[in-house]
């Protein structure tokens, strides 16, 4: 009975909310966690509806001794409470057991991000004589000139770039379109790439419309990008742990330096609401700060 409400959850979540895979994944974690240590609390045949405030509470303890971090303690009571909300619409729940249970205080962190000339490097690492090398650097561009999520990246088409006027569109949370200017060295190196790589890696079967390939000629997966931009990392020796968020990230805070107005990088990026951007604008003001007590004469 449990496993066919955390089916219909995940559902709704894919079809009213339109979350990527990875997110949903995420929550499927999340939930098949919570509901093993019910298991392990509780009775097995004791009913979802008869948990109360109190195992919540027990639950975030558990993750609190296991040395969880207040981040994923925060993230997996936002999931809980999200699937009692689910059930209280079916009616199986009279009450929501996770409203009143207060989530750990969150320090605010700032984003990882790599400085001008890092990037410089990290981009001209892929070599450009190898079907791989010219993907590798399409993306990298592709990535550093528009701001995208790692998701959008490898979910575009070849329709998706516009190329002759240097715009690509991307489908981001919640499916929503957006249109992103490419820089001239992102239009060159996709041009390259789709002239002289891609027809390379496509082979017989290539996946339908996909932009970027693997070498088996099907569409990329983020994973693939992961491991990808770790190989880089490793040769430009910088020493960070950088993930393909970090290049959106410095594509942000790069933007904001040069003196680009926030609303236009909220809207460059896709997000909702200007307060999650304004978390670069502290990213700025740090390098103001560095900035000003190296020159400054009494700083």
């Amino acid at each position: 009975m449990l496993a066919a409400e955390v089916d219909g959850f995940l559902a709704q979540l894919a079809l009213e909310k339109g979350v990527s895979s990875n997110t949903l994944d995420a929550y499927a974690h999340d939930i098949r966690c919570f509901i093993d240590f019910l298991d392990a609390a509780l009775q097995k045949d004791a009913a979802i509806s008869q948990v109360t405030h109190l195992e919540i509470r027990a639950y975030l303890a558990s993750l609190q001794k296991a040395r969880y971090s207040r981040r994923t303690i925060a993230r997996r009571l936002a999931c809980v409470r999200s699937f009692f909300a689910y059930l209280c619409r079916r009616g199986i729940c009279a009450t929501n057991p996770a409203r009143g249970v207060s989530a750990p205080k969150l320090g605010r962190m700032l984003p990882r991000f790599l400085h001008e000339r890092d990037m410089e490097s990290f981009i001209q690492c892929p070599p450009a004589d190898t079907p791989l090398g010219l993907r590798d650097r399409a993306i990298l561009e592709t990535l550093y000139a528009a701001g995208l999520r790692v998701g959008e990246l490898v979910g575009l088409d070849i329709g998706d770039a516009d190329l002759e006027r240097g715009f690509v569109r991307a489908f981001g949370k919640g499916a929503k379109e957006r249109v992103v200017p490419l820089g001239d060295r992102a239009v060159d190196a996709l041009k390259e790439y789709i002239e002289r790589g891609r027809p390379a890696l496509a082979g017989t079967r290539p996946a339908p419309g996909a932009l970027f390939l693997n070498y088996r000629g099907g569409r990329l997966s983020a994973r693939a990008v992961q491991t990808m931009v770790d190989r880089y990392i490793r040769q430009v020796s910088i020493d960070k742990k950088i993930s393909p968020h970090a290049i959106r990230h410095s594509f942000a805070t790069h933007l904001l330096d040069h003196g680009a107005d926030l609303r236009a990088v909220q809207e460059l990026l896709g997000h909702v609401s200007i307060s999650t951007t304004q978390i670069y604008t502290h990213v700025t003001r740090e390098k103001l700060k560095l900035v000003y007590d190296r020159a400054h004469p009494r700083a």
